[in-house]
């Protein structure tokens, strides 16, 4: 079929892959930061330039890197929001961050609807500091003039994607992408444009959401550009998963998300109903505390980095002999516990080791991802492997207790930038459908990440067991804490 790319557009650098449109094997990469300077640190949400995302991506770009691409898709990071005027000019730079102030918008915004179960009913989602609807109301609030001459929203990849086809008057978006905004519904599939009203103030003109493998248009160069998509769908697509997989992202903090066919709703905010980029649904649930446990772990005990901490605690044994660490360090999101703090438990003398603590902070950690998981597994979500991604995966410590704690294989993929591979994917499938050689319902089959496969094996009985001690510690500090 010839080949195609995919370009990733982070908070901080443009990614782009060219593949081959068949077998998804990646032929080039291209590279570039962006030209921004960092946040300004004025205790307002961080704004951008849309214009260091261009200029990144012709960066990215060059040296013919895209010579004989026929199709290009666009992954580009969620929830920043575009404020466009009547003509298509942006009203402001684009907002990107979330911090104090857009929380308290948020929970404005909770307020105004009549609580979480309302907006969870409504959108399949509780408002965020991050989210372009909490976004709209802190505009309104501080920024009243540009709120009003705002007339078009568009996203990140929606932006980019307009960009690439010239500014046509028709601007499109994905389910994947309208999902994460606050004011679109994955249950429905439609927008709420009441809720973009209630934020802003007035209505605007929202991009058209079109279908996984339709095509936003061409270029004036005939090349093909797909409909895009966020960057966690594209990186859900690039790895591959389908109905029985999950992923968890380690990063600072935590994200279990897994495919399901239907939208779930979740009136106590737990679970953030997304859509994924080929039809399906995506239900998030995110958690505070991941890789900050193991950093201020690493800390306490006075160690180098994170292989010091994982090399150590594989000296000690499953259960960190009864020391038990809730890792609420930053308060916690799932289960909701904003205001609370971390827990050790189970200190006796010969619990007292340096091994054990840094044993116990990977338990509690996974611990945590495990609850995060099993609030999915209680709604019907199936899991049968997981997915675990980002630098703190290829840890032996992490390794060595994700499969008993999780209680299903665990898939280690080596590191690539899946966002980047699935906008190509999605390419290939636009290109494909537009050709009559792929089915609009059927995205083509790449080939697997390449990855290593962990079983729980022998140790399952084991990790059900700390499993329960964790659980017991928690109940006992946090009485009905799920």
């Amino acid at each position: 079929m010839g080949i195609v790319a995919g370009l990733d557009s982070s908070p901080d650098f443009t990614r782009i892959v060219v593949c081959d449109a068949d077998t998804g094997a990646v032929l080039r990469q291209g590279y570039a930061p962006h030209p921004v300077e960092s946040p300004d640190g004025g205790g307002r949400p961080s704004d951008v330039d849309p214009q260091a995302w261009l200029l990144s991506l012709g960066e990215a770009a060059g040296g013919g890197l895209l010579e004989g691409v026929q199709a290009i898709g666009v992954s580009a990071q969620q929830n920043a929001v575009v404020p466009l005027d009547a003509q298509g000019n942006t009203v402001r730079p684009a907002m990107v961050g979330g911090d104090k102030r857009t929380q308290v918008a948020a929970a404005d915004l909770i307020d105004a609807l009549g609580g979480r179960e309302a907006w969870a009913q409504a959108v399949g989602c509780v408002p965020q500091a991050a989210q372009p609807v909490t976004k709209l109301r802190w505009l309104t609030r501080t920024e009243p003039e540009n709120a009003q001459r705002t007339a078009i929203l568009l996203q990140a990849h929606d932006w980019l994607v307009w960009q690439l086809l010239g500014r046509p008057v028709r601007r499109t978006t994905d389910r994947g992408g309208a999902s994460s905004t606050g004011y679109w519904s994955a249950a429905t599939g439609a927008y709420r444009p009441d809720l973009v009203e209630l934020a802003l103030g007035h209505q605007v003109m929202l991009p058209e959401v079109i279908g996984p493998a339709d095509a936003a248009g061409r270029t004036p160069e005939g090349l093909l550009i797909s409909v895009g998509t966020g960057e966690t769908m594209a990186a859900a697509f690039g790895l591959g998963i389908g109905l029985g997989d999950a992923v968890v992202s380690l990063g600072a903090s935590g994200s279990v998300m897994a495919v399901h066919p239907e939208a779930l709703v979740d009136g106590s905010g737990m679970i953030t109903a997304l859509a994924d980029a080929t039809g399906m649904h995506l239900p998030v649930v995110t958690t505070l505390n991941a890789v900050r446990t193991l950093r201020g772990t690493t800390e306490l005990l006075g160690l180098p980095d994170l292989e010091s901490l994982s090399e150590l605690a594989m000296k000690s044994t499953p259960g960190a002999h009864g020391l038990v660490l809730l890792p609420y360090l930053e308060g916690e999101r799932t289960p909701n516990l904003p205001h609370t703090a971390g827990t050790l438990a189970g200190l006796r003398r010969e619990s007292m080791k340096a091994e054990h603590l840094a044993r116990a902070a990977f338990e509690g950690m996974l611990c945590g991802l495990a609850d995060a998981l099993d609030v999915l597994r209680a709604r019907g979500v199936e899991v049968r492997r997981v997915f675990l991604l980002g630098p703190a995966a290829e840890l032996p410590a992490v390794q060595a207790a994700a499969p008993m704690l999780f209680g299903t294989q665990v898939v280690v993929p080596q590191p690539a930038d899946y966002a980047a591979i699935g906008a190509a994917r999605q390419a290939a499938w636009a290109l494909g459908a537009s050709q009559g050689t792929l089915d609009a319902r059927t995205p083509p089959t790449w080939q697997g990440a390449v990855a290593q496969v962990l079983e729980p094996g022998e140790e399952l009985a084991v990790g059900q067991a700390v499993r329960q001690q964790f659980v017991a510690v928690r109940e006992q500090t946090h009485p009905g804490a799920f």
